[in-house]
């Protein structure tokens, strides 16, 4: 199969034109015309997981491994060093950012992980109706993600409407209207403004709310007669 022909099928999943000018989706390493055999998905890509690709492969990537322009290829650095691996084994690489977080991403967490019906969604934040006692909430939060210390900022007793943005969404606070808001990597500063503004945070973290990337788009390519492999990849922090 070629590049060009999967590109055109994930485009019809979730359009790359949807993403913003800063992000970097599309094809990252490659040519439209290279052939694959095999696909890979996952949220991110290290060391290992290259070791365990096949050659000649296809990798279809959540975050993209290239964002910022790169003055140099430096093997001992990353991401330099995995761009290396990749080529050597032949490995093309797809990324899927934030068009397929608007398709996709913060609707099918809502529906399929957390198991609430969707109100409404915006660009990044969708919408669903709670009605539960914030500390129940947050320990079912807490269980549906397997996250065993949760960090969280109380400013109401009882949750009614909820607002969640996967992956990094701290700086959507100031635009979301509801009682608790889940995101990740929520930063000090910003749990100082949810506080005052009366907002309850749950952070969710980066990778627990979307490491579910690769099996809402393994069910998209099925969907489509494709078969895909979901790679392994760790959590690079650890909990003690």
């Amino acid at each position: 199969m070629k590049i060009s022909e999967i590109f055109q099928i994930l485009n019809e999943i979730s359009p790359f034109e949807l993403q913003d000018k800063w992000d970097n989706s599309g094809l990252q390493l490659g040519s439209m015309d290279d052939e694959f055999e095999k696909i890979y998905l996952s949220i991110d890509v290290d060391s290992s997981l290259v070791d365990d690709l096949e050659q000649n492969s296809l990798l279809i990537l959540h975050h993209p491994l290239i964002f910022d322009g790169l003055k140099s290829l430096n093997p001992t650095k990353f991401p330099s060093n995995i761009i290396y691996k990749l080529i050597k084994k032949d490995i093309k690489v797809i990324s899927m950012h934030l068009n397929f977080d608007k398709t996709h991403m913060n609707k099918l967490f809502v529906s399929d992980i957390l198991g609430y019906e969707i109100k409404e969604c915006k660009e990044y934040e969708c919408y669903f109706e709670v009605n539960k006692k914030f500390e129940d909430f947050a320990k079912e939060v807490a269980e549906k993600l397997s996250i065993k210390h949760l960090r969280v900022v109380k400013s109401h007793e009882h949750i009614k409407k909820a607002a969640i943005c996967t992956g990094s969404g701290g700086s959507l606070l100031k635009d979301v209207d509801a009682d608790c808001f889940l995101t990740g990597d929520i930063k000090y500063h910003t749990a100082v403004e949810a506080k005052e503004n009366k907002i309850s945070l749950i952070d969710i973290n980066h990778y627990e709310s979307e490491r579910y990337f690769s099996k809402f788009l393994f069910d998209e390519l099925k969907n489509k007669g494709l078969d895909a492999i979901i790679a392994k990849f760790n959590n690079p922090f650890s909990y003690i």
